[in-house]
């Protein structure tokens, strides 16, 4: 059996929320109705997300929070009955920690918008100017739903990612180690068996024996060379700089670049569009839509491109200097300035985009396997064979 949660309303318009054992939802709602109560909503629960550990909630935990929040105010929950509902949803501490402080700042009289600001290192500032905005304008629940929608979208694209990234990683760790246990045990026994013999060895197999002995000389030296190396680079890579040149670099690199250009397109595009579609002005969305990239490179440009904007120019000539986007992408930004619908051709450039990330890495899939098939044979055949071809003259020698 499933388990589901449920908030419900009691008859005198008390919020009740639980988790209940059941087969399907609609047996959860019919037992709800026998008690007198009244559904609001129900779902099974995901144990994937209540994480009982803390950390800085993912774009699926904010997906689930705006969801749920625009969910219950849409019943007539209160803002800080909600707050509290959504806080004993959560298992993940620092989460839970902060809707608790945006509740109590509520309380004490702060809109919703300047208490999520409290909490910086947990709500973005995409989340807080749409709130911000929903407020003043009466529609909270609607931008709530659109950030909803949003994270969403972007945890798909992570997914992605992350699924066209798994196979050569796995794969390179694999290699690594097979690589690393026949140079440190089985290339010695060889080498070894043939000094014994005295036998001539031809030039590969005197290269790999000759590899093998500096591994097993320096091995520990390596491995504290390769731990200093990522500890180092790790956190060059939290500076500005370091930062900049990594997205640079990544984003020019063969077989990934490609791939991390049109999500990072596909980003850019979705968080602009939602934010002007919200009421949220030009510049300002242009600033959060740099943080929210997640990529230097295009945070830099959009920061050039506010300046400009703010010198008077219009958004097109700017995007189209910075050389970061596709002609087609400038066109259609273009199209939608001059038309007054900026976010609608955002929210089209968008789904372009993740159709376009989806086809890239389906061909990533079917053309890494054979490729990282072929490195493997090479690496781990070329080590055997050539430590097999002492082996192979003897045998001709024989003959």
């Amino acid at each position: 059996m499933a388990r589901f949660m449920y908030t419900a309303k009691d008859k005198e318009g008390r919020i009740r929320t639980g988790v209940v054992a059941a087969k399907t939802s609609d047996e959860v709602v019919a037992r709800l109705r026998t008690l007198g109560l009244g559904v609001v909503k129900v779902e099974e629960e995901k144990r994937g997300i209540r994480l009982p550990f803390g950390g800085k909630p993912g774009a699926k935990d904010l997906a689930i929070f705006s969801r749920q929040f625009a969910v219950m105010i849409e019943a007539g929950v209160s803002l800080t009955r909600a707050l509290e509902i959504l806080s004993e949803q959560t298992q993940k501490k620092k989460l839970k920690d902060a809707i608790l402080k945006v509740k109590h700042e509520v309380e004490g009289g702060k809109s919703l918008g300047e208490a999520l600001k409290e909490q910086p290192q947990i709500f973005p500032e995409l989340i807080i100017q749409m709130v911000t905005v929903g407020e003043q304008s009466g529609q909270l629940v609607n931008t709530l739903k659109q950030a909803a929608i949003f994270y969403e979208k972007m945890d798909s694209i992570q997914r992605k990612v992350v699924s066209a990234a798994a196979y050569p990683a796995v794969v390179f760790l694999v290699l690594i180690a097979v690589t690393s246990a026949l140079l440190l045990f089985v290339i010695p026994s060889f080498a070894k068996m043939y000094e014994e013999v005295g036998a001539k060895l031809p030039g590969p197999t005197l290269f790999v024996i000759g590899i093998s002995h500096f591994f097993q000389r320096y091995i520990l030296i390596i491995v504290a060379a390769i731990i200093l190396f990522i500890i180092f680079f790790n956190r060059f890579r939290k500076t500005d700089r370091g930062k900049y040149i990594v997205d640079n670099f990544m984003m020019r690199i063969i077989v990934f670049g490609p791939l991390i250009k049109k999500v990072a397109i596909a980003r850019f595009s979705r968080t602009l569009s939602i934010l002007i579609t919200s009421g949220v002005e030009l510049i300002q969305s242009l600033k959060i839509t740099g943080k929210a990239s997640g990529n230097k490179v295009i945070e830099k440009g959009l920061e050039s491109v506010s300046q400009k904007i703010s010198g008077g120019e219009t958004i097109t000539r700017p995007i189209q200097e910075l050389g970061l986007f596709p002609p087609i992408v400038v066109h259609l930004i273009s199209v939608g300035e001059e038309s007054g619908r900026l976010g609608d051709m955002l929210t089209k450039i968008a789904d372009f985009y993740d159709d376009e990330v989806d086809t890239t890495v389906a061909t990533l899939a079917s053309v890494l396997e054979p490729i990282m098939i072929v490195i493997i044979g090479v690496f781990v055949g070329g080590i055997l064979i050539s430590m097999y071809l002492p082996i192979f003259g003897l045998a001709g020698t024989i003959k």
